[in-house]
Order: structure tokens, then sequence, then C-alpha cells
């Protein structure tokens, strides 16, 4: 059987909570309407972005209960299934499969720092053990454990192992993941401090797994898609060096400070931050706002600054 693909923008989604500080479902709905009608591919949920850390097991069950039950196959539904360890990682990943997801995405078990060895068979037995799709996250600034591409390389040749997002600073890594050509998407993450989307894109990267697109999900699906031919390079670098400084503002804080904060602003359905995070301080989110105003946004989604009016999809 062939293996699932996907291209273009692959957005690791906020979790919304509701002033009580419960997971805020119908929040959920209208975010994902939103993101289908602005050209995302696919969500990741439960992600770093989504808190997952802070969420309880039982959270963890009801949100991919409640929200695969809104899928309508505009785009595809993953769900961040790591666990503190291989079996418990295995239990959440049957879980899913069973409530109706699409995929999971795994990072290493986080605070262990397992050795590569290690983490590579982590990632082989969990998708030796559930036959659903599954995205491996090679995120050492989270995770503090790192795997070289041959540990890729080989994982990626799994019938289960479909995407590849990539968060080291290591460009020659994509390079050699994507001479490989391997049989699995390859994505990276957006932030501009790690540098890959451009290396990425540039090489034959599918698309990005990204968290700006919590807040501009167009502008996003327009720098996430595969270079299949000399003009997208041209719109690439315009999007690119447009979105610039909306890319160094999402990531001026730990994920997902920044981006749920300015989506509070401009007047996005997204609740507060899960204690102990807060939101940004008045000036620093300030910064935000304009970039917001500078770059059209509030006149493309249809926002008011400050504040905002309800939710309006394109």
């Amino acid at each position: 059987m062939a293996k699932m693909r996907i291209e273009g923008s692959f957005v690791a989604l906020i979790t919304p909570f509701n002033a009580d500080g419960s997971v805020d479902f119908g929040t959920f709905r209208t975010l994902l309407d939103w993101h289908a009608a602005n050209g995302t591919s696919a969500v990741l949920m439960m992600g770093s972005t989504g808190e997952v850390s802070m969420l309880t097991p039982d959270e963890r069950r009801a949100i991919v209960e409640r929200t695969a039950a809104m899928k309508d196959g505009r785009m595809k539904f993953f769900y961040g299934c790591t666990g503190p360890s291989t079996d418990a990682t295995i239990a959440y990943l049957r879980h899913a499969k069973s409530a109706g997801a699409d995929g999971a995405i795994l990072a290493a078990p986080a605070y262990i720092c397992a050795p590569e060895d290690d983490i590579e068979a982590f990632f082989r037995d969990c998708a030796d053990a559930v036959d659903l799709p599954i995205g491996i996250y090679n995120n050492p600034p989270r995770v503090k454990s790192d795997l070289h591409w041959d540990h890729l390389l080989r994982l990626m040749r799994h019938p289960n192992i479909v995407v590849l997002k990539e968060s080291t600073t290591r460009v020659g890594q994509v390079a050699q993941v994507c001479a490989a050509m391997p049989d699995a998407t390859i994505m990276c993450c957006d932030s501009p401090n790690l540098g890959l989307v451009v290396p990425t894109m540039s090489l034959g990267g599918h698309g990005t797994a990204n968290m700006t697109g919590n807040i501009d999900p167009a502008g996003m699906a327009l720098l996430s898609r595969p270079w299949t031919d000399p003009a997208q390079s041209a719109v690439f670098r315009e999007t690119y060096l447009r979105l610039l400084p909306l890319l160094h503002f999402t990531y001026s804080a730990i994920n997902p400070v920044a981006v749920k904060s300015l989506m509070k602003a401009v007047g996005l359905p997204a609740g507060d931050l899960r204690r102990p995070l807060t939101g940004l301080k008045p000036d620093h989110l300030a910064r935000g706002v304009a970039i917001v105003r500078a770059l059209g946004l509030d006149a493309r989604y249809g926002w008011r600054l400050p504040g905002g009016l309800p939710l309006a999809a394109e």
C-alpha cells in the first residue's frame, strides 16, 4: 500500500481553552474550519504548540475523540501521541487509531535524554505496534535527543513512518535526507532561528510543519508549496521575506506564548495559556499587532485591531 503523502502547510494547532480552563471544543471546530478554508493541508493537535505536556491523559483522549469526529476530508488530522515511555506512547497511538485519527506525530520522550540508538528503537517499536501513519519530530531543543540522518533514513523505510519534521539547525542533515529521496514527506520547522525553511524547500522538501499558520494560515500555505516549477521559487522568496517579521515574532517567546497571545489580541478564539505559562507583556505584544497591521492581515481576515471581530474565514 502506498504511503500517505502530505504537501504544503502542516500547522501545529494551539489548544483553545474556556475561561474556566477546560478545553474549548467549539473553538476547536471554528479553528479547524478556518484552517481548511485558508489552505492548510494538515493539522497537528497536541504538539508542543498545543501545550500537550500540561494536558491530562483524560483531556488528551477527549481531544482526539471529539476533534476526530469533526473531520470532513479537507485536511488530515494528526495528534501528538508521545508518552513518557514506549508502552505509554503505544497506548496513545492505539487510542488515536481507534478514534479515527489520520495519523500521529511522535517526538522522543522528554526529559530522559536517551541515546540515539534507543530513540531509533522507540520510533520503530511504536511504528511496529500500531498500523497508523506516523511522523517523526526530530526536536533536540525540546527533548535533548537528536537523530543523525542515518537513523532517520532507516526509520523512513518503515511503511508506517510517513513524515519527518526536522528541527535541528543542520542544513547538511536536511540535504542528506533529501538526497536519499526517501518514501516519506520531508518537512521542517518554520522557526527563522533554525534557518531550515529556505534550504529544505529549495532541496526538494514537501512543506513546513509550522506554528505561524495559527495566525496566518493562508500565508503559510503559500510559503509551504513544494517547488514543482521555477515560478514557485520566486513566489516562495517573496512570501518568505514578507512574512519574516511575523516568523520572528511567533518565535520570540517559547511556543505557544507569542502566537497564542497574538491570536487573542486580534480577536481569534484561543483562550488563555495554561499556567505556569502567561501571556506576553503589553509592549512585546504591541510589536506583534504592529506586524499584523503592516502585513495587512487584519484586512485579509476581517480583524479589527486592537481586539477584533469574530473569526471571518474566506
